[in-house]
This record gives C-alpha cells, sequence and structure tokens, in this order.
C-alpha cells in the first residue's frame, strides 16, 4: 500500500510520535496550523469517514479518548481546543487514511464551525 500514514506507522517514514497504542498513532503535524497540531490516526487503515462500519467504528470512540488524553497532556483541555476531520477531496483531505486533526494552544477561527 501506498499510504503515507501507514508508512509513518509503520516506522518507513519518521514522525515526531506523541501516543501510540494497539489500535492508534498520533504524531506533530508537520505543517502545523495552530500552536498545538497533532493528528491521530487508527493503525488499521480506513480510508475515510465513508468507510467507517460497525466493524471498525470502536476506533473512533477510542480516538476521541486518546483526544481529551492529550488534550490534557498538552495543556490545551481547559482554555479549549478543536477535533476535526475531512472527509474526502472537497472536504479538504488530502492523505486517504481517515485522520482527526487535534488543535488548540490559541484562539481559533470559527467561520466553517
Amino acid at each position: 500500500m501506498d499510504c503515507l500514514f501507514c508508512k509513518i506507522i509503520s516506522g518507513e517514514i519518521p514522525s515526531k510520535k506523541v501516543y501510540e497504542d494497539d489500535s492508534v498513532y498520533a504524531f506533530y503535524d508537520i505543517a502545523p496550523m495552530a500552536p498545538v497540531h497533532v493528528l491521530i490516526v487508527p493503525k488499521q487503515h480506513i480510508a475515510s469517514v465513508n468507510e467507517v462500519t460497525a466493524e471498525n467504528s470502536a476506533v473512533i470512540s477510542h480516538i476521541y479518548e486518546v483526544a481529551a488524553k492529550l488534550a490534557k497532556e498538552l495543556g490545551i483541555a481547559d482554555d479549549g481546543y478543536r477535533v476535526v476531520t475531512n472527509c474526502g477531496a472537497n472536504a479538504g483531505q488530502t492523505v486517504f487514511h481517515l485522520h482527526f486533526h487535534l488543535l488548540g494552544g490559541t484562539k481559533l477561527k470559527t467561520e466553517m464551525c
């Protein structure tokens, strides 16, 4: 598979890891949009929200648990943070491996939320 995030998860491409367990991997975004910008990805290749099923959906709730844990550890939980995922090219998805952006550390713009 020629997936950027699969290669990062496997260690083939280096990343600045923040968190890892059996089902998810989290690392700092290389082009941050906020002072704290972490990507949280399932280790299982799921291309987008469109591929979430009853069989693989448990990882989504786990990702939100990890997001809350990381927000506390990174010092952004009290002031607020955003968790975002894009689905499809028109929404801005550029890597077709489901991923969630954890953003915080500043007042975030609210135009689209």
